[in-house]
């Protein structure tokens, strides 16, 4: 006599940057182990290939494509599933900032983390009077580099925002990024100066993030902080 199959529930949520809504369901206890592994191997390419697999068997409706998806929808959606699959709420320790050493533990809700949005970000970068970089949000495989953020000062921001520039175009001409090679871009890029250079880190500076403001205080103090946290890897207990 065959087992009974155990019907898995269904979930919808609206992606941050379309706001598309998608089905998706918990991920199951296979799959559980299988992020567990792959995190504390700490291997990058072990962890993208647990969290593309994991969410394109979690995620439902069709036509989702993990991999084109911008950190921020990968971030909240990676969130979403784990609240449904092992709880509503997660415990953090903190670290007090007012003696950047007290320890305290604390308790946030998933429903209550939201991406927060500056007002002056654009996809859009004009560089000068003649051209404009239009660029795309990193991909999942550095959406991993980001949060195990943008680090200027890195060997290999100029490869990062190559891989991010979609079109470059002016009033007369469009380049787009795919017809040229990482070697012209990052090419491209570095015949900025840092005036015109600076409009595109912003880009990354400003772009949708998980976040989330917690207030803690300081048992042997008494000081009342409030912490911000940022990124998916700030959330796992």
């Amino acid at each position: 006599m065959p087992l009974p199959t155990i019907v898995t529930p269904t979930f919808e949520l609206t992606l941050p940057s379309n706001e598309k809504k998608i089905k998706y369901r918990p991920f199951l206890v296979k799959e559980e182990k299988i992020l567990i592994l792959a995190i504390e191997s700490g291997d990058t390419k072990t962890i993208t290939n647990a969290i593309k697999d994991v969410l394109k068997s979690c995620i439902l409706t069709r036509g989702v494509k993990v991999d084109q998806l911008p950190t921020f929808d990968i971030e909240y959606l990676f969130l979403n599933i784990r609240a449904r699959s092992i709880g509503e709420s997660i415990d953090l320790v903190i670290t007090c900032p007012d003696d950047g050493e007290t320890q305290v533990t604390t308790q946030i809700y998933i429903d209550e983390i939201e991406i927060k949005r500056s007002d002056n970000h654009t996809t859009d970068i004009k560089v000068d009077d003649t051209w404009t970089v239009r660029m795309k949000y990193p991909s999942l495989d550095q959406f991993i580099d980001d949060n195990f953020n943008f680090d200027p000062d890195s060997d290999n921001t100029f490869d990062i925002v190559a891989s991010c520039i979609e079109m470059i175009f002016s009033d007369e001409e469009a380049f787009d990024a795919k017809d040229s090679t990482k070697k012209e871009l990052v090419k491209f890029i570095e015949q900025l100066n840092s005036n015109q250079f600076g409009k595109i880190e912003e880009f990354f500076d400003t772009m949708p993030k998980l976040s989330h403001d917690i207030e803690v205080v300081n048992p042997n103090t008494e000081v009342k902080s409030t912490v911000t946290l940022e990124g998916l890897a700030s959330f796992f207990g």
